[in-house]
């Protein structure tokens, strides 16, 4: 679990939900939570002390990707939650939507990942495969799909050797992993980047407007 560390001026107030087993994406419900909490897979408190990265450091990490929309981004290969090899290669001739998250069992993600799947069936409508990656490896992501009861295929990037080679900006001067979508049309060609950090569920808004023009 990574820390991040904020003056006492600086710390705004975050967001935690407490959910239960296969919520509907529409029940997950917020409360506040205390200045030394967890949010999205972080940990915050305050320190006096600490500094703050530099405007430049910010924008290298949070606002430059490397794949954008008309570019046909690098292969790869990672496990998927049943230990097993898949490559974005393999879903040649379909559209594919890979969406990068911060990370299992937070509240955005949960979030985000029941709305994927109460909308599959629109998906598979439309042909497309989702895939969704994060840093966590294959038992986490096992027994997150499981507990949800996730129809779709999440990939273990451990070490976010994807993430970075996607340059997927993140998030708090990149202290957290940023939530961005991909829409891969059949021929291997983006056609839609969608970065939005606090309102998951738009994610998948804006994919089916995509997936439903092509």
């Amino acid at each position: 679990m990574a820390s991040l560390s904020l003056p006492n001026n600086y710390l705004p107030t975050f967001l935690r939900s407490h959910s239960s087993n296969y919520p509907s994406s529409q029940n997950l419900p917020l409360s506040s939570a205390p200045p030394n909490s967890q949010f999205f897979g972080l940990k915050f408190s305050h320190s006096p002390s600490s500094s703050i990265p530099s405007s430049s450091s910010f924008l290298r990490t949070s606002i430059f990707a490397k794949v954008s929309k008309g570019s046909k981004p690098p292969n790869f290969t990672l496990k998927d939650q049943n230990g097993k090899n898949v490559s974005l290669s393999s879903f040649k001739g379909k559209p594919v939507v890979v969406y990068f998250y911060p990370a299992d069992e937070t509240p955005g993600c949960t979030k985000q990942a029941c709305a994927f799947r109460d909308s599959y069936e629109k998906f598979k409508k439309a042909g497309a495969v989702v895939v969704g990656i994060s840093g966590d490896d294959a038992s986490s992501h096992k027994a997150f799909a499981s507990k949800y009861k996730l129809p779709f295929t999440l990939l273990s990037d451990e070490g976010n050797k994807v993430r970075k080679e996607w340059g997927v900006p993140g998030d708090f001067f990149g202290s957290l992993p940023g939530r961005e979508t991909y829409v891969i049309d059949k021929n291997g060609v983006v056609q839609l980047v969608y970065n939005n950090q606090f309102q998951p569920e738009k994610h998948i808004d804006e994919t089916l407007k995509i997936l439903q023009s092509l």
